[in-house]
């Protein structure tokens, strides 16, 4: 097991200026619940900083994809109604949808027609990967980033 020489932390900030910061090919693995392009607002009325700005979405999965070392992954979550936005930014930068994953949630999300009580990610690789013997060994990557766009300042 790879053992990290610094210790883990947190960096808040604009991601694509963050990430522009890490060599390439330096990430093991990424994680990433992006704004969804929705004009998100909870029930008591907080929105998601620019979530109808879809401008960071290219530059940003560029920067993951170039940080990301050959043979990687990333999840990434998404916004079903602009998965095609997701999808051609995911592509343009280079990576292969090999997965999706549906996480069930407590509650329901309100919906004209449906009642969403689930969010869903892509599993994105980077290159040719090797699938992993156990999914623990995928979850418990020796260097996770989690990514976050600035325009995700999560809750105002």
């Amino acid at each position: 097991m790879t053992v990290l020489a610094f210790p883990p932390r947190v960096l808040q900030g604009d991601c694509i200026d963050i990430l522009g910061r890490f060599a390439p090919a330096s990430v093991d693995f990424a994680l990433t619940d992006p704004p969804y392009l929705v004009r998100y607002q909870s029930r008591d009325g907080r929105r998601v900083r620019n979530d109808d700005n879809a401008a960071w979405l290219h530059p940003a999965f560029a920067q993951i994809h170039r940080v990301l070392k050959p043979g990687s992954y990333c999840v990434s979550f998404y916004g079903w109604n602009h998965v095609d936005r997701f999808v051609a930014a995911w592509r343009a930068a280079g990576f292969r949808i090999v997965g999706h994953l549906v996480f069930r949630k407590r509650y329901a999300s309100g919906g004209k027609l449906l009642r969403y009580s689930h969010e869903c990610a892509y599993l994105l690789a980077k290159g040719s990967v090797t699938p992993p013997r156990q999914l623990c060994q995928f979850l418990l990557c020796p260097f996770l980033l989690c990514l976050f766009p600035a325009i995700h300042e999560f809750m105002l």
